[in-house]
């Protein structure tokens, strides 16, 4: 496993790695960048060890957030950076309270736990020409980084019709779908899920919805409006927008239904230990075209190494002095010089006053908890709905 920066992004400033844990090392370097300075802290994680894994962090909920630090901790890990995009507000949705639910699909530990939003709903710099939100990053079964596309399968039967499932946990369906909300969702308000369209994030709530729950294959309640509270264990709760609320108020109590629903990969047939949304940035060791090359932000990306066989995480320094970050095609290139074949784009942003998701955590040997090892914008964590974890399997 490398364990320095490779040569093309070494800078004054570099520090000697420092080993976490088996398979796990830390350092920081800077990269001189088309704004200024910048200063990058990395997880340089070797999956061929089989004393290390990775997984999601998350807080135990879909429609959740906390803090990258206390995510590790309560998991275990002994590092960790912050994930995907999310649903951070509504200011054009007056009385409607943002979920803080990620964009794109998940999983953990082998179960999908939510599908991606439309590509016009979500959150997030512009991504690259062909590039939708079912974009994921994730680990197999078989322990090999990758990245791929996870498309949402899923059905509702009922004795009359099938219908196809919109939508697993996320907080913006379809125009016309219906999506399935389980116990993984949360608490949080299901109202969020039919507001905006499948191009326009602001467009106004719709104003035709039903909901139903389903418990042991039949309906056993019915509402006009999509609620809120937590989603009780073994019942799957189904949310209709304009044609699907139609479908939803043609059934009654009692009346059978059955939903289906699970996550397919466009392109790798081993299953996903584990994934989580954001965009791709590097394929093949090539930059993907249309990358910005002019907005700089403190942000956070990972690159794949070693045939899927090494993990680099790297977030960016957030502090008065490095705060200019890089572009998004200073990312790429900055993966590819630490010998990543692919590069994947991860949450970051925030600005002087606010914090930014952009965080990298790591437990020192010995140490009972982790140390947030970047300096995040405006000083603090922000809490993030997922991350992904290091964890040491001795």
């Amino acid at each position: 496993m490398g364990a320095a920066p490779a040569g093309g992004v070494e800078g004054d400033g570099k520090a000697a790695a420092s080993r976490i844990s088996p398979g796990v090392d830390y350092w920081n370097f800077d990269i001189p960048a088309s704004r200024g300075t910048a200063r990058a802290h990395v997880l340089d994680v070797d999956l061929s060890d089989r004393r290390t894994a990775v997984g999601l962090l998350y807080p135990g909920a879909v429609g959740a957030r906390s803090v990258v630090s206390a995510l590790a901790d309560g998991a275990g890990a002994v590092g960790g950076i912050n994930g995907d995009f999310f649903n951070i507000s509504e200011t054009q949705h007056p009385g409607v309270e943002p979920t803080g639910a990620p964009v794109g699909p998940a999983i953990a530990r082998g179960r999908a736990l939510k599908g991606a939003v439309p590509d016009g709903q979500r959150f997030g710099p512009a991504m690259p020409p062909g590039v939708t939100t079912e974009a994921v990053l994730g680990v197999g079964v078989d322990r090999r980084a990758r990245m791929d596309d996870l498309r949402l399968d899923g059905e509702v039967r009922t004795p009359q019709s099938r219908l196809p499932l919109g939508g697993l946990n996320q907080y913006a369906l379809p125009v016309g779908s219906v999506g399935a909300f389980t116990s993984d969702w949360g608490s949080t308000s299901r109202v969020r899920s039919t507001c905006g369209t499948d191009t326009n994030r602001g467009a106004p709530c719709s104003t035709d919805t039903h909901e139903v729950a389903v418990l042991g294959g039949r309906v056993v309640e019915s509402a006009g409006t999509p609620g809120s509270g937590p989603v009780a264990r073994g019942t799957t709760v189904l949310v209709g927008r304009e044609a699907g609320a139609q479908e939803l108020r043609k059934l009654s109590i009692g009346d059978r239904v059955q939903v289906s629903h699970r996550l397919v990969a466009a392109h790798s047939r081993v299953p996903f230990r584990f994934a989580l949304g954001g965009f791709p940035v590097l394929r093949g060791g090539v930059p993907l075209p249309g990358l910005d090359s002019v907005t700089s932000a403190v942000r956070t990306a990972v690159g794949i190494s070693d045939d899927g066989r090494r993990l680099l995480l790297l977030s960016l320094d957030g502090s008065p002095e490095f705060r200019t970050g890089l572009t998004i095609a200073e990312v790429a290139d900055t993966l590819r010089g630490l010998g990543a074949r692919e590069g994947f784009s991860l949450d970051g942003g925030g600005s002087s006053t606010l914090a930014a998701s952009t965080t990298l955590v790591a437990r020192p040997p010995g140490a009972d908890a982790v140390t947030v090892r970047n300096n995040p914008s405006g000083g603090v964590e922000r809490p993030v709905p997922n991350g992904i974890g290091v964890f040491s399997v001795l």
